[in-house]
């Protein structure tokens, strides 16, 4: 964090402004000494509230939103050599900070589909 607070002085941003901005709050430490995870956190907020609050009822942009979200992640892959596993590659979509409500916008989706259409869901698989 003193590096982030020097770095904020050489640009001529004082305490008294940071405060005005209300930036303190996102100044604080967290266990890694990272100061951004609460920024981060406060500019997705409305982001994940708005995604949240998608209610799909719609039939066609149900199954648009099942074909276009993946089940799974798309980067999770083995590299195999004459039968060996020689790399793995973790899924990497966990990573992204709007996972949650991503797959549970799909979520919705294929229940939509499924309760209120009668739809097979097994094709979005």
């Amino acid at each position: 964090m003193a590096k982030f607070v020097e770095t904020l002085y050489t640009m001529n941003v004082t305490e008294s402004c940071m405060q005005n901005l209300s930036l303190d709050w996102a100044l604080s430490e967290t266990p890694q000494g990272h100061p951004y995870p609460k920024l981060a956190t406060v500019i997705l907020r409305p982001v994940r509230r708005w995604l949240n609050q998608i209610e799909v009822r719609n039939p066609k942009l149900a199954r648009c939103l099942c074909r276009v979200i993946p089940a799974q992640c798309p980067f999770e892959r083995e590299l195999k050599f004459f039968g060996h596993t020689i790399f793995h590659i973790p899924p990497l979509c966990q990573l992204n900070p709007l996972y949650e409500e991503v797959i549970g916008l799909r979520f919705r989706s294929l229940c939509y589909l499924a309760d209120e259409c009668g739809e097979d869901v097994m094709p979005y698989c």
